[in-house]
């Protein structure tokens, strides 16, 4: 609902109010007080002190603080259920770098790197695509495991993990 008056500003009563409001202002501060049993005298104390407040962490969403990321990640190559490869961090098991996907062809499974060439909106960097342009659009057989893939994958990043002789 809209109140359409011909006069602008406030009210006669509202200014009056404030007006008693603010020549009272001690009686009804000592009352206050007097009511709440001397609470009212610390909530304005607590008030007026200053109070420091953190500043902002941009890293951090609504209070929760992302873990850091150490110095000493260990990789490995990971391919995930929906065919996602990536490289992830073992200790923490968080993905540090997308590397493609393996996708269904006639012909066989097929690796496409993460290139905007192959559809992907963010690509990899420039490092990790100069090191697997040579996997890109490698068909892997049906029946393969993935070991050797992810082998040559890591071998080519630089990362190979140690093999137990």
């Amino acid at each position: 609902m809209y109140i359409i008056t011909k006069k602008d500003g406030p009210r006669k009563e509202d200014v009056s109010a404030k007006q008693m409001i603010r020549e009272n202002w001690g009686t009804i501060d000592r009352l206050a007080n007097q009511i709440s049993g001397g609470r009212w005298q610390d909530i304005k104390k607590a008030r007026a002190a200053k109070t420091s407040v953190a500043e902002y962490d941009r890293k951090s969403f609504i209070g929760y603080a992302s873990a850091e990321r150490g110095a000493s990640a260990r990789p490995y190559i990971r391919i995930s259920l929906n065919n996602r490869v990536v490289v992830v961090d073992e200790d923490t098991n968080r993905q540090l770098v997308f590397l493609g996907e393996i996708r269904h062809r006639p012909h066989g499974r097929v690796f496409c790197l993460a290139t905007r060439a192959n559809g992907f909106f963010d690509p990899a960097t420039d490092e990790v695509l100069e090191a697997l342009a040579g996997l890109d659009g490698c068909v892997l057989s049906e029946d393969e495991i993935d070991e050797p893939f992810k082998q040559e994958l890591a071998a080519r990043l630089g990362f190979a993990p140690a093999r137990d002789i």
